[in-house]
């Protein structure tokens, strides 16, 4: 009587992908176990559970204003830039598309290079041209500066996504008689929605996790959750987290949201430029002299 029976090469081929979806989500999981627990047995203890489960982490997220508010202002910011990001980046990518003139490639090269520059280049330069405009700790002012690395990309992503676009298309539809507005948008656009897709989604996730100018250019009314998640006082937490100091960390532990200390920093632009050079100073940076004077 004869067996069919498999080798074990193919008993075992589920065992490859099984730990490697347990590896995946093992950073998940470590996520949602410790959002049950007391800060104190996170810093003190490891256990793959939590001993004493508890909900107040929850309640502190969705009861306490310093953090709702940070999600209200990061998303905020977040959605302007990715508007402004894509709608710039789709007339811009159209012209690298389609002409051809003299230094296009250099051009586009450096529009690129833009998004590989570091972000602590362009901190200073932000904060004293924001001071003198008084959009200090303002959506606008984040969205606008996360443009910078921004749109370099969207136009990057749309460029390649219209190059794909055959040309007789425009021909044709300026010989129907549609202007170049309404061919843009009705016709245009539609052919290129996956593109934009694209587009509004790497230039939302790489507004949405950069902190370093979001949390310069923010202390109070548009500080974005990035900085309210640094360490803060806790009930049951270390004594260390209880000093009061600004400067903790990337978040500047500006918890100038309590009660009796919400001030705007344009209004107190000492305290603003204190909080500033501290963050640069952390980031390696002196830039004592451009801060000297009044901003």
């Amino acid at each position: 009587m004869m067996t069919n029976k498999q080798p074990l090469s193919q008993r075992l081929s589920w065992l490859v992908p099984t730990l490697y979806i347990v590896f995946l989500l093992l950073p998940i999981y470590w996520l949602v176990n410790m959002s049950f627990k007391e800060t104190s047995e996170i810093l003190s203890t490891f256990s793959l559970w939590p001993q004493n489960p508890t909900l107040r982490n929850y309640t502190v997220i969705f009861t306490d204003p310093s953090w709702y508010n940070g999600y209200i202002n990061s998303i905020t910011y977040v959605v302007l830039n990715t508007i402004i990001s894509v709608t710039v980046a789709l007339p811009a990518a159209y012209a690298f598309s389609r002409y051809r003139f003299l230094g296009d490639k250099h051009l586009f090269f450096w529009l690129l290079t833009n998004r590989m520059a570091p972000p602590a280049v362009f901190a200073l330069p932000f904060f004293q041209l924001y001071s003198a405009f008084g959009l200090i700790d303002t959506h606008i002012a984040v969205a606008i500066a996360h443009c910078l690395f921004n749109v370099p990309l969207a136009v990057w992503i749309l460029e390649g996504f219209m190059s794909g676009v055959p040309k007789e298309i425009d021909e044709t539809a300026y010989i129907d008689g549609y202007s170049f507005p309404r061919f843009f948008v009705k016709i245009f656009v539609p052919l290129i929605a996956s593109g934009i897709g694209v587009a509004a989604f790497f230039c939302f996730m790489f507004s949405w996790v950069e902190l370093l100018i979001a949390r310069t250019r923010t202390t109070t009314d548009a500080k974005p959750i990035a900085a309210t998640m640094t360490p803060h006082a806790d009930d049951n937490g270390c004594q260390a987290d209880r000093r009061d100091h600004d400067t903790h960390g990337l978040g500047l532990r500006a918890r100038l949201g309590r009660a009796g200390r919400r001030r705007r920093a344009d209004d107190h632009p000492g305290r603003a430029r204190h909080l500033f050079r501290s963050q640069l100073h952390r980031q390696g940076l002196r830039p004592w002299s451009g801060l000297k004077r009044r901003v």
